[in-house]
């Protein structure tokens, strides 16, 4: 593998260590600045802080407070962001910052994304650091996860662009509430994207995220038919909440109306977690009937998460049926795909990106500690 130099090159002037100037804002007539990154557009006065947390209107402009600063690096399997049908096996190098544009009450790392940056923020990591550090940890791909890469657009991008440079891929684990000119800027830079669909009801979206369900919908038509990036969403569904039959039945619907039949969909369960602590977990006959339903409603791959399933989480030919990628939780189990990413068996096309072998990194969890990074 090629060694590139990890030399200290920041690709955004900070205005102190950690914070640069917001990329998305216009100033207001009554004085304010307006942040335009995600639809929350919050209107600030001067040392206001956005909903988000990590951005402020100082000297009336809005800065990025997050910019080169993580809550952790660690090296996971892509299956756990999740993605299937991108380098199946491979590992990513995965890392957040601190806080969120949402405020899901059944958030599951809530104490990353309801933290204020201080008590979190601990690794301090350039751009050139982070895709050297992928390079250094035989990583094919960068991830941007833990919280959502929205509310640290800035900084994902700068790390993306290191990252191309040394052949290493991109990929945004996100929530896709983002407004459209900042949404086409970010994405420009991702290879691959995993979307939250948090549920199919503006109820729910407005009562348990204090969000709205439309500018989500939105990023998942724009993502799937006006770029290149490889996308995959995620339902978590949560008992007596999103689950119901009818409300999967209407996901589904509009899933293959909008998406397509190709496009991955995952149902994970449910942890009790955050604000919703009354709330049980997910039993995994749920998922098994949501992804029976999904399947019946004309989706080619659907999948089951955080249960084990070993037919939930296998990729199977639309071709013959038979399976063409065996999973047990992170572990791939079988391979039945020849070089060019076809079945071995009808010779019908999986879709996704291939390597020409899975990737080894199984179930592991390594975290990283990254040195030298300013």
């Amino acid at each position: 593998m090629t060694r590139v130099s990890s030399e200290v090159r920041p690709l955004r002037q900070e205005i102190e260590p950690g914070v640069v100037r917001g990329a998305w804002q216009h100033r207001l007539e009554d004085g304010r600045t307006q942040c335009d990154l995600c639809p929350r557009f919050c209107k600030l006065h001067e040392g206001q802080k956005a909903f988000c947390f990590v951005r402020e209107a100082r000297n009336g402009e809005i800065v990025l407070t997050s910019y080169g600063r993580a809550t952790g690096f660690c090296i996971d399997p892509i299956e756990k962001k999740p993605l299937n049908h991108f380098y199946p096996g491979s590992s990513v190098l995965s890392f957040g910052t601190a806080g969120c544009n949402l405020g899901c009450r059944f958030c599951q790392n809530w104490d990353i994304s309801k933290a204020r940056e201080d008590s979190v923020l601990s690794a301090r990591a350039t751009p050139a650091r982070v895709a050297q550090a992928a390079l250094e940890g035989s990583c094919r791909s960068i991830a941007f996860t833990y919280n959502d890469p929205v509310i640290f657009a800035e900084y994902a991008m700068d790390c993306a662009l290191e990252a191309h440079a040394r052949g290493v891929k991109t990929v945004a684990v996100s929530s896709g509430y983002m407004a459209p000119e900042a949404r086409s800027e970010f994405y420009a830079h991702m290879d691959a994207a995993n979307i939250d669909l948090k549920a199919f009801t503006e109820d729910f979206y407005r009562g348990l995220c204090f969000a709205h369900l439309d500018p989500v919908l939105d990023t998942l038509r724009w993502l799937r038919h006006h770029t290149t990036v490889w996308l995959e969403v995620t339902t978590l569904l949560i008992p007596g909440r999103n689950d119901s039959e009818e409300e999967v039945e209407k996901l589904c619907r509009w899933f293959v109306s909008e998406l397509g039949a190709d496009v991955p969909l995952h149902f994970t369960a449910f942890h009790p977690d955050f604000m919703l602590m009354d709330v049980p977990r997910t039993p995994a006959a749920t998922l098994t009937r949501a992804r029976e339903q999904a399947m019946a409603a004309g989706l080619r791959h659907v999948y089951t998460g955080n249960v084990r399933d070993p037919r939930g989480q296998s990729t199977f030919c639309i071709g013959c049926g038979r399976q063409a990628i065996g999973r047990d939780g992170y572990e791939i189990t079988g391979w039945q795909l020849d070089a060019r990413g076809r079945c071995q068996v009808c010779e019908t096309t999986l879709v996704g990106h291939f390597d020409t072998v899975p990737g080894t990194w199984g179930a592991r969890r390594r975290p990283v500690v990254l040195t030298g990074g300013g």
